[in-house]
């Protein structure tokens, strides 16, 4: 998708389906021209819902970065719909106080998640 149909499309809606084919081919392409890079991460539905459950959150932005160990990885936060990264946010408490909340930065998908994901890569692409 090119940067202008985002800037035109309401941030909600960046993504679409586009189909087992054309995304096995994209991946297989990428795999050829990148054989030693990261192929692919795995995140649970939980850490998803509770990014999208933030209040005014439109989108997830995914941001590559660097373990302690030095292995490639992604952290990723809410987006609002100005295209900012919602790290804090106000709620009213159940006292009618105002207070304010960290927004969540999240990373970590544990050991099993590695293994889990080249399981789902090799039965979804045949690698």
């Amino acid at each position: 998708m090119t940067q202008e149909l985002i800037e035109t499309k309401n941030l909600a809606e960046v993504g679409e389906d586009i189909g087992l084919a054309e995304g096995a081919a994209l991946v297989k392409a990428f795999q050829a021209e990148n054989p030693d890079a990261t192929h692919g991460y795995y995140i649970g539905r939980n850490i998803l819902e509770q990014i999208l459950a933030q209040p005014g959150c439109v989108g997830i932005n995914f941001r590559k970065c660097l373990t302690e160990t030095n292995q490639e990885h992604l952290v990723y936060t809410g987006v609002d719909a100005d295209k900012k990264d919602i790290l804090e946010y106000s709620l009213v408490n159940n006292t009618g106080d105002i207070i304010k909340k960290d927004g969540i930065v999240a990373d970590r998908t544990g050991n099993n998640a590695w293994d889990f994901w080249g399981q789902l890569w090799g039965s979804m692409f045949g690698n």
